[in-house]
This record gives structure tokens, sequence and C-alpha cells, in this order.
């Protein structure tokens, strides 16, 4: 896959990249809803980052989707696995471009967008990314994909959800918090919200992102 057969915005480094951040918007938006986010989580312009638009419009006015919606916590089998192959050969043709590896770059975002972080960084076979955050989010059960936790004991994941969340209910995080404890480096965090990214965050969001490349 071309890297522009995804649709995305980029800001480069300044200088030769330390490495790369992606991130991934939630559903009904596109490409630069989480765009404002990138000097926030890297001031010092390390990072060569990137939005990605997901690929599915389900119809008018509809928005962009990574996955069909049915019910929260299930992706839609036909619709993930498209997006999973689609996102996976973007993400290599990223590697291509960039000259930055998997270990090196960071899989970030909300909502469906960390549905899909954590299905790229944590997939069967999937090359192992330098971190994960998921913000207001879940580990997806679908059929056909599994996490594997091979090689990942060290990675970095952050998990942070709203405990009045009323799209995702704070119980998916904890689920995540339960699963991904002991396999992962895990920093999991609560906040008083709904289904939102705290900006209180930023300031300790950044410094993860700092450390983990």
């Amino acid at each position: 896959m071309p890297i522009d057969d995804l649709v995305f915005r980029s800001r480069p480094a300044d200088g030769d990249p330390a490495g790369v951040l992606v991130l991934m918007h939630g559903r009904g938006v596109d490409e630069n809803d989480l765009f404002p986010l990138i000097d926030l989580l890297d001031p010092d312009r390390r990072l060569a980052a990137f939005t990605p638009r997901a690929p599915i419009s389900p119809g008018p006015g509809a928005g962009n989707h990574w996955y069909i919606v049915e019910r929260v916590g299930f992706p839609h089998h036909e619709s993930f696995s498209s997006t999973y192959g689609a996102l996976g050969s973007w993400l290599t043709a990223l590697e291509e471009e960039t000259g930055v590896p998997p270990d090196r770059t960071i899989l970030g975002g909300f909502s469906q967008g960390g549905v899909m972080s954590y299905a790229m960084g944590l997939g069967p076979g999937r090359p192992v990314p330098a971190a994960i955050f998921a913000l207001s989010s879940f580990v997806p059960t679908v059929e056909g994909w599994e996490p594997d936790f091979t090689d990942r004991s060290e990675l970095p994941v952050y998990h942070g959800h709203g405990t009045a969340d009323p799209v995702i209910p704070v119980e998916f995080g904890r689920q995540a918090r339960e699963l991904l404890e002991g396999k992962v480096d895990l920093t999991y965090r609560e906040h008083p919200g709904a289904h939102t990214i705290d900006p209180r965050s930023f300031a300790e969001l950044s410094e993860w992102v700092r450390r983990a490349v």
C-alpha cells in the first residue's frame, strides 16, 4: 500500500526524527481532530507525527469510522478486519517513507482510535511499537484477533478513562487494566470527566511520550 492510500496530515520533526508519533481519531471525525495535540505531546518536535483518517464512511453525515459499531467492546468483524489490514499496510509504508522502525513508533488514539492502537500494537505477528496509548477506549474483542504479549513485558502502555464516560463506560478501561497488568509496562489513569481527553493529563502524557522514544 502506498502511504497516500490513507488520507493523513503530518507534522515534521525538527531535524532528523528521533521517532514517529501516530495519532488515530475517534468515530465520526477525521485527521484534523487530534492534530492540535501533536505539539502538546511533543513540544520539542523530536518526532515526526501523523494523523491518518479512518477509511470507513458508513453514510452521509456519519463521518469516518475505523470499524462499524454493533456493540461497545466488540467491533464488527468484517469492517475491523478490513481496517486492520489497511492500517497495517499503511504503517509499513510509513516506516519505508520515514526510515523510522516500529520500535521507535508510538501508536496512540482516542476512542475507536485507541482500539486500533491496541490492535496494531498488540496484534499477533505485529511488530512491537515503542509505546501505545489509548484514551477512553478498550482492548477489542473480535473474532480472529487476540492480543499477543510476546516480547511486550517492557512495552509502555498508557490508558486514560473518564469515570463518567457514557459512550465507552469506565468498566471497559478497568477490564483493559485487568488484562494488561503484569503483561506490559502499564500506566492507568482515571479522571472525573465523560467521553473526552482530560486536559490535565497532557503534562504527564508529554513526559511519557518523551521517555518512550
